[in-house]
């Protein structure tokens, strides 16, 4: 046999070795494989109200948006809160319909609303996209609305999660995904 002959015939015969290691060391299959990460869907314009583009699933990472989420609270239930987990509340002496804010100067301060600019969107995760939009606020800035209710931040909730408003005077409590008050269970 020529030393070209031998050469070829040794590495086929580790090529080959290597090939069926390959396969002894490769896990078998289950019939539970594991399934592929799930990909987020790129947002969907639901609807626009005025200057305000609003958006069915999750703000892109980043940007200067607006989002909306729902959580499942164990002492209420299903409640609204910001893309941090910051919780959002409603004030039975508002209206829905027209929607009209009566907190405003100092109970602004202590319930901020929820506003929005021009060159923002509304991104709306487990809402209904045609229950969200804006009113205009007494000074002339825009608040967002769920259900037609103008929707506040509590400046005593510091961290995400906080639900510290809840029942606060008996007219502030956390608002559902529909625009209701959330009751404790």
């Amino acid at each position: 046999m020529s030393r070209f002959t031998t050469m070829l015939s040794t590495a086929a015969a580790a090529l080959a070795t290597a090939g069926v290691l390959a396969l002894a060391a490769a896990p078998a299959a289950t019939a539970d494989p594991v399934p592929p990460a799930a990909t987020a869907q790129a947002p969907v314009l639901a609807k626009t109200q005025g200057w305000l583009s609003i958006y069915n699933g999750q703000a892109p990472q980043g940007a200067n948006n607006i989002e909306l989420r729902v959580v499942i609270d164990p002492t209420v239930g299903m409640r609204v809160t910001d893309r941090d987990g910051r919780s959002l509340y409603r004030f039975d002496k508002d209206t829905p319909k027209p929607s009209v804010s009566n907190c405003n100067g100092d109970c602004a301060t202590t319930w901020p609303p929820l506003l929005v600019s021009r060159g923002q969107n509304l991104y709306v995760d487990g809402l209904d996209p045609q229950l969200t939009g804006f009113i205009e606020r007494a000074d002339g800035t825009c608040q967002i609305t769920i259900g037609g209710w103008p929707v506040y931040y509590f400046a005593k909730d510091k961290n995400p999660g906080d639900l510290l408003g809840q029942g606060v005077g008996g007219t502030w409590f956390a608002v559902s995904p529909t625009g209701g008050k959330v009751l404790a269970k």
